[in-house]
């Protein structure tokens, strides 16, 4: 990996702060790094609505069958009539809705963040986090190394076992 801190054992080029990027900034786009992250996590949450919403739509298949087996014929058809392909809001599918929060927030967020990384960290990701790692990891210990490429260990978790995880 690219150039790396003093004596070989900092983080990579990609993960220094430029010289001219003051702290205010690195937590500035920390902050909006850890925004992005949450969004991330409410997309995943979406696209799980998504998924358990469309399974639950294609379960009642069987509870309609189900019912006209049990001689429950007019529950089976209001249960396919009513509910069956339902939209979950006014006009929409989940499909739909996660494809509208892509488009209208999703997607413009996470350009925003990638162009602000670009314009005041030379496009340098992670800077607040790899100096939260090189504050907190201890030096020389095999399981706290900086980059991934300086593994000193052979891949042991430093006392002849093999790594955890």
């Amino acid at each position: 990996m690219g150039d790396v801190g003093e004596g070989g054992d900092g983080p990579d080029l990609a993960h220094r702060r430029p010289a001219q990027v003051g702290d205010g900034t690195v937590r500035a786009l920390g902050a909006l790094s850890r925004a992005l992250e949450t969004v991330e996590r409410a997309r995943g949450h979406l696209y799980a609505f998504h998924q358990l919403t469309g399974g639950a739509d294609l379960a009642l298949d069987e509870a309609v069958e189900l019912l006209r087996e049990a001689g429950h014929g007019e529950w089976a058809e209001r249960v396919q009539r009513e509910i069956v392909g339902r939209n979950v809001i006014p006009g929409h599918w989940t499909f739909q809705i996660v494809e509208a929060y892509n488009r209208t927030y999703y997607e413009p967020f996470r350009g925003l963040e990638r162009e602000a990384v670009a314009d005041l960290a030379d496009g340098r990701d992670h800077l607040y986090e790899a100096e939260m790692k090189e504050a907190r990891r201890t030096r020389g210990h095999p399981q706290h190394t900086a980059r991934p490429d300086s593994d000193t260990d052979g891949g042991t978790d430093g006392a002849g076992g093999a790594e955890a995880g």
